[in-house]
């Protein structure tokens, strides 16, 4: 397939002065991650120790790195072509494979996992080869490239879901070491060299919304969490506190993304001139962070959803405050690498969930929960109040 090249040309047609539109396709091939992403939250709830974490980050930047591959894809070549459309109909069926194997990847399905990865991220790129090679010879190319890339990093995967479940981690952390370091290196290769941001010519308003559609889903999942939780409790002023708390804690969280920050990197990305070199970090990198401090936050939820009352156990300790911070350092970083400097508000926020952390084991998972969420309001409010420019002509 990848010899050939395809007769017709599959890339989106750009309009100068407009951002590509996110098709209703790639809405519907994001509905696997949904069940990913409630996949690895309760892969996280299942084993809340140090390993379990580890492992659950692990599949969690893969899922990630597997969807944010077919973002930057679906900028290229337009989602309305027929043959495009299958391509991302059979990544969703594998993605679901891919899924559905996350409770037992590091048990008796990691060879599942692994080949429903590798197929997703290999069968993905030959297709990206077949449509560019007669159409865009410096794109195909740089598929090649990317191809060497995940041709190596699948031996890996291959070999821990072959291995036996005590050396899987070490193994396909080197997988996703190699696949993560790639970008950074331009695909570098021996026969090909490397490829350069300029060369990557990123859609960078498309790219936003796709990377901020997944963070809808990531916190999709925290109103999950919360409400099928809330829907088997009895109802008492005590699990309704809890259960606001979580709302307004994800309610806070959109804020603090897409108010103000989410707005601003639209622009610069939509305006820059190397288009690729943004998207790299602040749409391929620094969301998996966002995405992370998510999932941990709508565990936490659970976990305050579940006993309200008595002393906070270390695993309620960690995932509230610990997730809060996650998200907070990952708009932080998200913002700074945007504007070009830290949010002092952010600051603020994780300087108070620190001071926190040493009168937590005396406090009740409900007054955790409600402390935390009230430092991401503090934070959304002083971020807010601190843009008074803010461009409401765009």
């Amino acid at each position: 397939m990848a010899i050939k090249g395809a007769v017709h040309d599959y890339q989106r047609k750009r309009r100068a002065g407009e951002s590509a539109r996110v098709e209703f396709v790639e809405l519907f091939f994001d509905l696997v991650f949904v069940f990913a992403v409630t996949q690895l939250s309760h892969f996280l709830l299942k084993d809340l120790s140090f390993d379990g974490a580890l492992e659950s980050l692990l599949m969690l930047v893969a899922v990630w790195w597997v969807w944010n591959y077919t973002a930057w894809v679906t900028n290229w070549i337009d989602p309305g072509k027929a043959p495009v459309r299958g391509m991302l109909f059979a990544l969703m069926l594998v993605g679901l494979m891919l899924s559905t194997s996350i409770p037992e990847a590091f048990e008796g399905r990691g060879l599942q996992f692994a080949l429903a990865y590798v197929g997703m991220q290999v069968g993905r790129t030959l297709f990206m080869m077949w449509a560019l090679r007669n159409h865009n010879p410096d794109n195909y190319r740089n598929f090649v490239r990317i191809g060497l890339w995940l041709a190596l990093s699948g031996v890996f995967w291959i070999a821990g879901g072959l291995a036996a479940p005590e050396n899987r981690f070490a193994l396909w952390a080197v997988a996703l070491l190699i696949e993560l370091v790639s970008p950074a290196l331009g695909f570098w290769t021996p026969w090909h060299g490397a490829s350069s941001t300029a060369d990557w010519d990123v859609e960078g308003g498309h790219m936003a919304e796709r990377s901020a559609l997944f963070i809808i889903i990531a916190l999709g999942e925290s109103i999950l969490v919360s409400g099928a939780t809330f829907a088997e409790l009895e109802w008492t002023w005590v699990n309704l506190a809890a259960f606001l708390t979580t709302f307004f804690a994800s309610v806070a969280m959109w804020l603090v993304y897409f108010n103000v920050g989410q707005e601003l990197a639209h622009h610069k990305i939509a305006e820059a001139a190397d288009t690729g070199r943004i998207a790299r970090i602040a749409y391929t990198y620094i969301p998996v962070v966002l995405v992370a401090g998510i999932i941990v936050v709508a565990v936490s939820d659970e976990l305050v959803l579940a006993h309200p009352l008595g002393h906070a156990e270390p695993a309620l300790i960690w995932t509230a405050i610990g997730g809060s911070a996650l998200y907070l350092a990952g708009n932080l970083l998200f913002k700074f690498y945007v504007v070009g400097r830290a949010p002092l508000s952010h600051v603020v926020g994780l300087a108070i969930l620190g001071a926190m952390v040493p009168f937590a084991g005396h406090l009740s998972p409900l007054a955790i929960g409600a402390a935390t969420t009230a430092v991401m309001v503090l934070v959304a409010v002083l971020e807010l109040r601190g843009q008074p420019a803010r461009h409401h002509g765009h």
